[in-house]
């Protein structure tokens, strides 16, 4: 099965890490691979004097916990909803009965950041929480922008980036993120069951609430300085995650993001050549969407007889194929042909 999905396609020797015996977590050994994938990745981030939570949890667990602990400390946040995700933070705001303002962004559009300043000055936010990536939609938020408007009016910049870590651009130092927020299952390419916190440097020392007990801030920090976790983490998940970060770390974030764009920049010219529409007017490389005229009602199920899985997206006929994973030009170029023999009802 070719699995234009998250996390897509992994290595077989990658798989066979998480079929092997379980070492046990409470040693230097794994000590070692928690401290070393803690500085890999806050590299990859570009925050290499932060630190990482690795919790094991989805990334809306990651999400709860930086309500929990951050942005409850905060007077009023501001969320940028522009699809279900970011609904998600809103949601999570909303479930803490913390004082939040919504600004809506059109499925598929682009912020409007003329608009967006006159609402940051006029709200006067602590804490802004946004995606660089609405995976619902496919659209890529300029978070630079964002990040250039929350220094100017001193905001907080909290951004979940579960989907475009490693597929778009993207350095914590440089745009003034305060906290970036991924998952095991999209860059990083392995199974889902570990989400990271990456926190800036300038909030080491934080004044962290403590109102959750399993994903407590505080606790979760001190026991990474002895590169550990609290609670049992998710070990052969960790060992697969410090093996991809190792490769990562060779191959070079340029390198990895440029491969990305290739294959999406492929996928999209043969979108364009059979007339499927694209929604997204800013896409990540991490995602296509694009709408099918027709039979988009079985595309999905006919695909998987085909030996493809595709996502489907928030609205009707709109489907999504992911660039994360293994995938060859030749693999893309047989999903078209499929996808193409669907919609001419010849399958």
């Amino acid at each position: 099965m070719k699995l234009f999905v998250f996390p897509g396609n992994i290595e077989d020797d990658i798989l066979a890490i998480g079929a092997q015996q379980l070492p046990y977590m409470r040693t230097p050994f794994f000590s070692q691979i928690v401290k070393e994938s803690q500085e890999m990745i806050l590299s990859l981030m570009g925050c290499p004097k932060g630190r990482a939570i690795f919790l094991t949890a989805s990334g809306t667990g990651a999400m709860d916990a930086v309500v929990a602990n951050y942005v409850s400390t905060k007077s009023k946040a501001f969320i940028i909803v522009g699809g279900s995700f970011g609904k998600r933070w809103e949601d999570l705001c909303t479930y803490y009965n913390l004082p939040h303002v919504v600004s809506n962004v059109e499925f598929g559009k682009d912020l409007d950041y003329i608009k967006l300043e006159e609402n940051l000055s006029r709200e006067k936010p602590e804490v802004l929480l946004c995606q660089q990536h609405e995976t619902s939609s496919g659209q890529c938020f300029d978070v630079k922008r964002i990040g250039d408007l929350c220094k100017k009016y001193n905001i907080s910049l909290v951004v979940d980036v579960i989907s475009s870590f490693l597929a778009d651009p993207l350095s914590m130092d440089e745009f003034g993120i305060d906290i970036c927020i991924t998952s095991s299952q999209k860059g990083l390419n392995i199974l889902p069951g570990i989400s990271v916190i990456a926190l800036s440097e300038r909030l080491i020392n934080y004044p962290f609430t403590s109102t959750n007990y399993y994903f407590d801030f505080k606790e979760n920090l001190k026991n990474l300085t002895r590169g550990q976790t609290p609670y049992s983490p998710a070990t052969s998940l960790f060992l697969q995650m410090h093996e991809r970060l190792v490769r990562m770390s060779k191959e070079g974030l340029d390198n990895i993001i440029a491969s990305v764009r290739d294959k999406a920049l492929l996928f999209r010219e043969l979108c364009q050549q059979n007339g499927w529409s694209s929604l997204a007017e800013n896409p990540s490389n991490c995602i296509t969407g694009f709408f099918l005229p027709k039979n988009g009602d079985v595309l999905f199920s006919k695909l998987m007889d085909s030996g493809f899985t595709i996502m489907p997206g928030g609205v009707p006929n709109y489907f999504r194929v992911s660039h994360l994973g293994v995938q060859s030009k030749e693999d893309l170029m047989s999903l078209a042909q499929a996808i193409m023999a669907i919609e001419n009802g010849e399958k």
